[in-house]
């Protein structure tokens, strides 16, 4: 193996993660999409919650091994207790809120994720910063900045800049449903994302003890199953009518969302955390928002204001400072290695090229 193909590879696999969060980001817009037409179909979010998870550990649990990790009552708990945050508590709370607003309204309110994820991480201790050094500052300006054009975006409209794929077409205006509580959607939502907030850091951490990925996942979409139905029949026991899902977009919503962002996502978000920590995946939300405004532009010739834009550029800078400090992050007492001392310890020890032991090397002496 050469200098160039090492150089290569180290590439690629610093960019797997970065390209695998930003198609996660790609499948959430378009469940925003697709539940907020479901709901105002008629669609009822606690039977959709329980029935998208029943879903997602179907998908996953065909992959499984017949040998399953050791399971402790510590990660049994752990696990209990992700199954209610995120499946139960965020998601009924973000499509509550979802109903009493709009899509777009959501989408802009969930930028404030990085944010509580990066103060939850700190708490934990899953994030370490030191404001003395310049990567730390970094991460911790890039969040400000992050969550800073998000803001940008959803309060600053200005004109209309013309775009080429809606140019001489008329824009379309949404109307305003009488029927719409911003302020109750805006604290609903709000919670919401706190609970994911904690789920995420609550996955990174759980992933250190459990790094068994397909399996942790399974049981995350189980419990979150098993503890949305017990609080759909509490809260929904004299109507059972609920339990029945109409062909449509109730259909199609619940099994993208079981699918694409249960299955798929918490799987690829669990395994990028357990390297990169809950703060990178969270750090990528607000493209969430460009996604959705530009296919809206795109797709509906929705009106795509210069704030909006100007913010989606502000974004990207935040998500550059942020990509840049954890890059430098680096565990303690371990040296940066120059490149023709890795290429000599290589060239001299033939057994480091097969297998994971490549990828070790790489990881913790190159980023």
């Amino acid at each position: 193996m050469g200098e160039e193909d090492y150089l290569l590879r180290v590439q690629i696999m610093q960019a797997m993660p970065i390209l695998a969060v930003v198609l996660l980001q790609f499948g959430y817009a378009g469940l925003s999409i697709i539940a907020k037409y479901a709901l105002d179909a008629g669609m009822n979010h606690y039977t959709f919650i329980v029935y998208r998870h029943v879903i997602a550990a179907a998908v996953i649990a065909p992959l499984l091994l017949k040998r399953w990790p050791r399971m402790t009552f510590s990660i049994f708990a752990k696990i209990m207790l992700m199954g209610l945050l995120e499946p139960v508590i965020d998601q009924n709370l973000y499509y509550v809120g979802m109903k009493n607003t709009t899509a777009t309204f959501t989408t802009a309110m969930s930028n404030i994720i990085p944010a509580f994820t990066f103060l939850v991480a700190l708490v934990l201790r899953l994030e370490k910063v030191n404001l003395r050094r310049l990567h730390s500052q970094a991460k911790v300006v890039g969040t400000l900045v992050t969550v800073g054009g998000a803001m940008l975006m959803t309060l600053v409209k200005g004109p209309v800049p013309d775009l080429p794929w809606t140019k001489g077409r008329h824009y379309h205006q949404s109307s305003t449903n009488q029927q719409q509580h911003p302020i109750k959607g805006a604290l609903m939502i709000t919670a919401g994302c706190v609970c994911w907030a904690c789920f995420l850091n609550l996955q990174a951490h759980t992933v250190k003890s459990y790094p068994a990925q397909l399996s942790l996942t399974t049981l995350i979409c189980l419990m979150g199953a098993l503890e949305g139905a017990i609080v759909t029949l509490i809260i929904e026991h004299s109507n059972a009518s609920i339990w029945v899902i109409p062909k449509g977009p109730t259909l199609c919503a619940v099994l993208y969302g079981g699918i694409v962002c249960s299955a798929i996502a918490y799987y690829i978000q669990g395994v990028i955390m357990g390297e990169k920590g809950p703060v990178f995946v969270s750090s990528f939300n607000p493209l969430n928002m460009i996604i959705v405004a530009i296919l809206s532009s795109f797709i509906f010739a929705e009106a795509l204001y210069l704030g909006m834009v100007l913010g989606a550029v502000v974004i990207i800078i935040g998500l550059y400072l942020i990509l840049w400090g954890k890059s430098k992050d680096q565990p303690e007492g371990v040296q940066l290695v120059p490149i023709d001392q890795q290429m000599a310890r290589m060239n001299g020890n033939a057994e480091t090229l097969n297998g994971d032991s490549v990828t070790k090397v790489t990881v913790e002496e190159c980023v």
